[in-house]
């Protein structure tokens, strides 16, 4: 039970995911992380972040009195965009602009299928309203609003039953007067019905996006509202005295009042908590490049590391009708860090094609019932049935011996499924499954770099979520990369980065101007109004003003160019030396990216201000452990593991028991509370100062 003094201080982390709900605990006063990991309750997900809050506490003798901070992340955001659940949504625009949703950008994601299914808007033609105004580029108004169109407006959306209105005028990024004054006209005629202002959202060029993202915002708020309204109830009844702290999608966490109206900006905060661990273990590994791996149950989705930061946009999808297909989903432009969806998760279940192959997701087996062997009632064969006959994972020592498999049962579901159809034995069905799955999760996380000018094999690979170390070092291979870094507790990584994430919140403000006709004064002003409003959202979630700090950078390209990237700007030299700075910060940053500059003109296309609190000092929590004795390690026990020619007898060791400056030779199975590292015999293993599990790839001479 922990003292009077531990009491104070504690932090807990919890990530919901598709098929697991992960619970992190730690005392910022110092001391190692206690994790637990159950299964989400899909029809409440607030259920499972309740209970495992409840659980962790209790075992370790604490009361919720005793947390200083509670810091989520949810998937509830995305899955009601992926399944369309949502609430009814209305759109009100420019005169003449009803249709930018469908109009889009105009182009085919795929030029040569016949047949590809676009994204059906979120708001139908019917919800969809005009309003006589029009603002220029510059932000001159050509028409003033005309506020007897937007009572009209208002009407066709109340009679047509509207449960939130999205607000999104041409050019509001410049002039947003018009867009705040349909809010005040809306709100008024409205009453009870969410409005979402583009403006406030997404005050960024592109019409098409910035609309989108609205749109989206709109359409999961009232759902968001009430799920965060909830679990604050519930949080505050079990005795909790402090603010809840949501994740967002950029790797930074703000209270939850303010993160409830953006939702949208949370669409990704588990999978952006993930990369923050990573960045985290990979500062503690001493490596500045990392691919970060990331496969839950249901998904598993990549993110590249350079230089020490996350790779980070400003626009991506979401929903893709066509999976890996961009343009074929719905864009948002919301800071986030950069990741792509790469694979399947344990959880996806396995089919054959009309083709007589293989083929992994996009069903998942989620939480409720689960894969085959969690002995629910699936008889669909998954990744995680597949990974329990290769001998990947052990029937009995799942989740600490929590949860017992059911291996027969896994075994029926692969033979009913796949290896009878085949006309194949169960093993090579199962190596077949996981071999498709590796194969898939490399290439696409191979392209993902390429897009981005960036050479994978130079990266060491860093597996997180309960499934990411199981196929971690087989991805590596076929990516050609040498290194891979497990770090302690990668099962349960997500909630971990929650805890590492400082509380900051990123301002962004369209402010188009060639570099030639730069104006230092106006941007000087742009930028201390944009840090005033930092400021205040963070200083609103506890932390003193004197610790907060900014970082203020420029979206630039050359003119003409559709891509831009972020310039770290020195607020303090914009007056005196601005426009000369900036050129030679775009020079430095794009000669980084592509390996060359242009001789062409550049310009600015909009500015960002992020104000952030200290980061926590988890690190040395990380690493609290690493003074073990570095003995010979002792396996607890071997089985027999499939490594592609047949099964080899493996020794397994307990992560628990292995030290500082260890060393293995592959094969070898790593077992962990919430995951497991399978090392192939083309690998070798080295237990570093933070004790994470660093394999190298023996390359053939």
């Amino acid at each position: 039970m922990a003292s009077s003094t531990e009491r104070r201080g504690w932090r807990i982390g919890v990530d919901i995911g598709g098929t697991f709900t992960d619970v992190v605990l730690w005392n910022d006063a110092g001391g190692a992380l206690r994790r637990d990991k159950l299964l989400t309750t899909p029809a409440d997900p607030s259920r499972a972040v309740v209970d495992g809050i409840g659980r962790i506490l209790a075992r370790e003798g604490l009361r919720p009195i005793d947390l200083t901070s509670v810091i989520h992340g949810t998937t509830l955001v995305a899955n009601a965009l992926i399944e369309r659940r949502g609430v009814k949504t209305g759109l009100v625009t420019t005169a003449g602009f009803r249709d930018v949703l469908e109009i889009g950008r105009e182009w085919r994601y795929d030029l040569y299928d016949l047949n590809i299914t676009m994204p059906t808007p979120l708001v139908p033609r019917d919800r969809r309203t005009e309003v006589v105004e029009r603002v220029s580029a510059s932000g001159d108004v050509l028409t003033p609003l005309d506020e007897d169109s937007v009572v009209a407006a208002a009407k066709t959306l109340r009679e047509s039953g509207a449960e939130a209105v999205a607000v999104a005028l041409l050019h509001s990024y410049r002039k947003p007067a018009h867009e705040r004054r349909v809010g005040e006209i809306l709100a008024g005629e409205l009453p009870g019905v969410d409005i979402t202002l583009s403006s406030d959202v997404s005050p960024e060029l592109g019409e098409y996006e910035r609309t989108s993202t609205a749109v989206a915002n709109a359409y999961v708020l009232p759902i968001f509202a009430r799920y965060v309204g909830r679990l604050v109830d519930e949080l505050r009844s079990m005795g909790f005295a402090h603010d809840l702290l949501l994740m967002l999608s950029d790797g930074r966490c703000i209270r939850a009042d303010i993160a409830a109206r953006y939702p949208i900006r949370l669409v990704q905060s588990g999978p952006a908590a993930g990369a923050e661990a990573a960045r985290l273990f990979g500062d503690l590994a001493d490596v500045g490049d990392v691919l970060c791996f990331d496969m839950g149950g249901t998904t598993a989705k990549a993110c590249l590391i350079h230089h020490g930061e996350p790779e980070r946009t400003a626009r991506f999808e979401v929903a893709r009708e066509t999976r890996f297909a961009e343009g074929s989903g719905l864009p948002l432009q919301i800071p986030a860090i950069d990741m792509i969806e790469i694979g399947a998760g344990g959880g996806s279940i396995a089919s054959i094609d009309a083709r007589g192959l293989i083929q992994v997701g996009p069903l998942s087996a989620s939480a409720d019932p689960g894969p085959a062997c969690y002995g629910k009632g699936n008889d669909r064969p998954t990744v995680t049935d597949c990974d329990l006959i290769l001998g990947y994972l052990d029937a009995g020592s799942f989740l600490a011996g929590r949860m017992t498999l059911d291996k027969a049962a896994a075994e029926k579901a692969i033979e009913t499924h796949l290896a009878k159809p085949l006309g194949v034995s169960v093993v090579e069905a199962a190596w077949g499954v996981h071999e498709t799955v590796t194969a898939s999760m490399a290439q696409a996380a191979s392209i993902h770099a390429i897009e981005r000018g960036l050479d994978a094999t130079r990266f060491a690979m860093l597996p997180i979520g309960g499934a990411g170390p199981v196929h971690a070092c087989g991805m590596a291979a076929k990516m050609n990369i040498d290194r891979l870094v497990c770090p302690v507790g990668a099962g349960v990584a997500s909630a971990i980065g929650m805890l590492a994430a400082p509380v900051s919140f990123e301002v962004a403000r369209a402010a188009p101007v060639r570099l030639d006709a730069f104006d230092p004064a106006e941007a000087r002003s742009l930028i201390e109004e944009m840090r005033q409003e930092t400021r205040a959202l963070v200083t609103g979630a506890g932390i003193a003003e004197a610790d907060v700090s900014y970082r203020v950078s420029a979206m630039m390209r050359y003119v003409g160019q559709g891509y831009e990237i972020d310039v770290t700007v020195d607020a303090a030299r914009l007056e005196s030396d601005g426009a000369a700075m900036l050129a030679a910060g775009f020079a430095e940053a794009y000669r980084d990216r592509y390996g060359r500059v242009e001789r062409m003109a550049s310009e600015i296309l909009s500015w960002r201000v992020v104000g952030a609190g200290p980061r926590p000092p988890l690190a040395s929590a990380l690493s609290a452990s690493s003074d073990r004795k570095a003995e010979a390690p002792v396996a607890t026990g071997s089985r027999p593991v499939f490594f592609g020619d047949g099964f080899v007898d493996t020794p397994v060791y307990a992560r628990m028991t292995l030290a500082s400056g260890q060393t293995l030779v592959g094969p070898a199975i790593i077992e962990e509370d919430e995951s497991t590292l399978v090392v192939p015999p083309s690998f070798d293993l080295t237990v570093d100062v933070a004790l994470n599990l660093v394999a190298d790839r023996r390359v053939p001479a």
